[in-house]
């Protein structure tokens, strides 16, 4: 177990008590009104858990939620087990005394396993999910048989355009959570493009009416990214499980041509490229569902 990380076993609940800060179009984005949580280091998570089998975890984006995977989880309940978190201050999730990043989250998913007391898994993280999943599976090897990373975040080698492209969205949001009358339109813009697809349009619409709940948010996980320990480079070598990298091929934010780098330092690491523009579970399901069998297949 991770010393701290998570309360008493009796932290784990399915009645507990949706966190009081959070709109009603919040908890619409992330774990279903059926969902348990946990307590880990101090914080509430709200989480949805089905199916039987092998355990897969999967891991949102920034301002997203369990409800990503909502119908992930109804194609294979029947053959896996499901469980999807929701991170902190996002979806039925309690906020944080941290701020948000790739790091923080590692740790609540270590503290998570532990709590769920799930000993090894199949991680399925998109973006800032998808980071923190690389780094659970370099710090905790025993824990992962393997990482199906979606447009993760951390690849991208610091530099200065990095650096200035970050606190240029951490400022974008800012306005936003300062309450610029412009915002809401311009989230709306810009989520087109991140779920671009027609089977996402309903998860997307939910999002984008968090827009302004969720500015604040982003704004400090963008801030995070223009941060040197952003940058995962030193830790792709020592990742020893399989990594499946999907590229939604639209991603106008994170363009795959930046990521070719840190992608080539994963020592069991594969590409596939699919359709959409940031998450491709939700975008191209059919596709995305193709490649996920076969790399869970091939698991040892």
């Amino acid at each position: 177990m991770v010393k701290g990380a998570v309360s008493a076993l009796d932290s784990v609940s399915t009645s507990a008590p949706t966190t009081p800060t959070a709109s009603a179009a919040r908890r619409a984005v992330g774990a279903s009104a059926a969902h348990r949580s946990i307590v880990v280091d101090g914080v509430r998570l709200a989480y949805d858990d089905e199916g039987r089998g092998e355990v897969v975890v999967c891991l949102h984006a920034l301002a997203h939620g369990a409800g990503d995977f909502a119908a992930f989880r109804a194609r294979h309940r029947d053959r896996l087990r499901v469980v999807a978190l929701d991170w902190p201050g996002q979806g039925r999730s309690a906020d944080d005394h941290h701020a948000p990043s790739s790091a923080r989250y590692g740790e609540l998913l270590a503290g998570a396993l532990d709590g769920l007391r799930i000993e090894r898994a199949v991680l399925l993280g998109n973006s800032i999910g998808g980071g923190a999943a690389l780094r659970l599976a370099a710090a905790h090897p025993e824990r992962v048989r393997g990482v199906i990373a979606a447009n993760p975040s951390g690849l991208v080698p610091y530099g200065l355009r990095k650096r200035l492209f970050a606190r240029g969205m951490a400022a974008f949001f800012a306005r936003g959570a300062r309450g610029a009358g412009w915002f809401p339109r311009a989230f709306a813009a810009i989520y087109r493009g991140i779920l671009s697809e027609a089977p996402a349009r309903e998860q997307r619409d939910r999002i984008i009416a968090t827009g302004r709940e969720m500015a604040p948010l982003l704004a400090a996980a963008w801030r995070s990214f223009s941060d040197p320990a952003d940058d995962l480079a030193d830790t792709l070598p020592r990742i020893a499980c399989p990594v499946l990298i999907t590229w939604s091929l639209g991603d106008r934010l994170n363009r795959l041509s930046y990521n070719r780098a840190g992608i080539a330092r994963l020592r069991h690491g594969r590409l596939e490229t699919l359709a959409g523009g940031h998450a491709p579970f939700l975008e191209c399901p059919d596709a995305f569902d193709a490649v996920f069998a076969r790399f869970v297949g091939e698991l040892s």
